[in-house]
């Protein structure tokens, strides 16, 4: 389906645009050159200049426009950064600062907040971005529209009662328990503010991007399923976060995200200047890149790491000493050298070192092969004579599903593999696209285990998807069967300290570890980026987004 523009917008003239899209169609058939790269290097060098159009090359776009819906997708985030807003900003550090919530308030025990809302902040049809537009967006991300095939926002706290509009720019929001973590959490990337005219559509309605109308810097011009969306600014805007150094109408005239498959084709794109952002490059490429003068991203986002989640209801992980085993027989440091560069480093704990809670608890999943065999000896597994280990005569199998949000993924799991066959592990690989990840794979309570990672913008958050307590996600198949894990999921979710809550999270990541519910591999970026070196002040967010809201091209 091809659609056409949405809003008010201005920019670049639409036929343009559309030679723009017609020449990218024609790049796709072509086979990635290694043309030779500019001289210079990037970053922001003179003032920042009027005009340009980018195009961004991406792997994919998911499956589904409805925004509550797609919202979570590694790609259509990309899409949503730019044509909604968020009530507030967070960085890389998980620092949350104002946007369209200018300030706020919470009471003692953190179930009452009052936000205070820019005033003059319009959706592009014109519509006010008021306190009832708020309520509205807060209500759809806590409930959803389930029997209209909308779902919540997966890490929006369960623990939300309702907001009332006080005026039209102040809302108070109501939470059941403590919810610490609320005002960060506005920042997730799935806390888009969308128009009530919008949310008020039946899905079908919703999925026709054209129909969503956000209060961003972009606004779809026009978009093709499953090849291409093209942004044209909006001459209006003038409600950024001052986090990003830029507050009114973005610098460039259109942004064209264009769908192309292969990996050496997007990132040769860029080497030939037929494009200026390549997603998802293989680390592999990247010091190449950076010698031909590209600038390379690779932002870490607020989450988890990635690793393996060990469902403790399905064999063999429903014993303790085969997932201690798991844990100790993956060689972190032979992943690191293998798939990666020294942009990565490796996992410490169960999140991201740059979450403000996080705390080193490496040693509890260092890679120790002789005591991963010394597990599976005490579990009762022995050694056959082809080198697979048996019990009671099942053989000591598993599947890995690689990630395919993350490009590295069957590359890991292949070494994976091997180290744990040479444990007497016998180990397959099943890899899907997206689209049957999700159908096969994603919340399959039937797999003894799946690779994950998982962004989110507070720790708060984490409690929700541990266990299946208030429609948790119950990641490791517990239920409410383990009381430690419970006692430290609540001291989590309903702490109204900092402090007090930073050291339930250490706790609880100690203890998560120890009972070797989850095998972290290395601290994540899922988002990596190859530029060209004339575009600069490109902001990145506390989930790894880039924002072009503020960036602009040199001659």
């Amino acid at each position: 389906m091809t659609t056409t523009r949405a809003g008010h917008w201005a920019g670049r003239p639409r036929r343009a645009i559309q030679s723009a899209v017609g020449a990218l169609a024609t790049l796709v058939l072509a086979t990635a050159c290694a043309a030779g790269g500019p001289a210079a290097s990037g970053g922001g060098t003179g003032e920042p200049r009027e005009g340009g159009d980018i195009v961004f090359l991406i792997d994919s776009l998911g499956d589904t426009w409805v925004p509550n819906n797609s919202s979570i997708s590694s790609f259509q985030g990309h899409i949503w950064n730019h044509v909604a807003d968020k009530l507030v900003y967070v960085d890389e550090q998980g620092e949350v600062s104002p946007w369209v919530a200018e300030s706020w308030e919470q009471n003692d025990d953190a179930t009452e907040f009052t936000l205070h809302l820019k005033d003059g902040v319009t959706f592009s049809d014109g519509s006010p971005l008021d306190a009832a537009a708020v309520v509205a967006n807060l209500d759809v991300w806590a409930f959803g529209r389930p029997d209209d095939g909308i779902s919540p926002v997966g890490l929006f706290p369960k623990t939300y009662d309702h907001a009332e509009a006080v005026d039209a720019t102040t809302v108070k929001v109501h939470f059941k328990a403590p919810t610490l973590g609320f005002v960060p959490t506005l920042g997730y990337h799935g806390s888009i503010l969308i128009s009530p005219k919008t949310l008020a559509l039946p899905a079908e309605e919703q999925a026709d991007l054209s129909n969503d109308l956000g209060s961003g810097p972009f606004v779809v011009d026009s978009w093709k399923e499953g090849d291409s969306v093209v942004l044209t600014k909006r001459a209006d805007y003038d409600w950024g976060p001052e986090a990003t150094g830029h507050t009114g109408p973005a610098y460039l005239d259109s942004i064209t995200y264009k769908l192309v498959a292969e990996s050496a084709t997007r990132t040769g794109a860029v080497q030939s200047g037929q494009a200026d952002v390549a997603y998802n490059a293989t680390p592999q490429e990247l010091d190449s890149f950076k010698d031909q003068g590209f600038v390379v991203a690779v932002p870490r986002y607020l989450g988890f790491v990635n690793g393996y989640r060990l469902n403790t209801r399905v064999a063999p992980f429903d014993d303790v000493k085969v997932r201690r085993a798991f844990q100790h027989g993956i060689d972190r440091d032979e992943i690191l050298s293998t798939v990666y560069t020294e942009d990565w480093s490796p996992a410490k704990s169960v999140i991201q070192s740059n979450v403000p809670e996080a705390t080193d608890h490496s040693g509890e999943f260092a890679y120790d092969p002789e005591q991963a065999a010394a597990l599976l000896d005490e579990a009762g597994w022995t050694e056959g004579a082809d080198g697979v280990r048996t019990k009671d005569g099942e053989r000591l199998e598993l599947t890995l599903y690689p990630n395919p949000y993350l490009a590295t993924s069957k590359a890991i799991d292949e070494l994976v593999a091997q180290q744990l066959g040479k444990l007497g592990f016998d180990v397959d690989i099943q890899a899907y696209d997206v689209v049957t990840f999700g159908e096969r794979v994603s919340n399959n309570t039937a797999l003894s285990n799946y690779e994950v990672t998982r962004s989110f913008i507070d720790v708060g958050t984490v409690a929700s998807i541990l266990t299946d307590a208030d429609n948790g996600e119950d990641w490791f198949g517990l239920g409410e069967s383990d009381p430690k894990t419970n006692k430290l999921r609540d001291a989590v979710a309903r702490a109204t300290d900092l402090d007090e809550r930073a050291k339930a999270v250490d706790e609880l990541q100690a203890y998560l570890l120890d009972q070797a519910y989850f095998a972290p591999l290395t601290q994540i970026v899922q988002r990596i980026y190859v530029q060209n070196p004339k575009l600069h002040d490109v902001t990145y967010n506390g989930v790894a987004y880039a924002s072009y809201a503020a960036a602009w091209l040199e001659d």
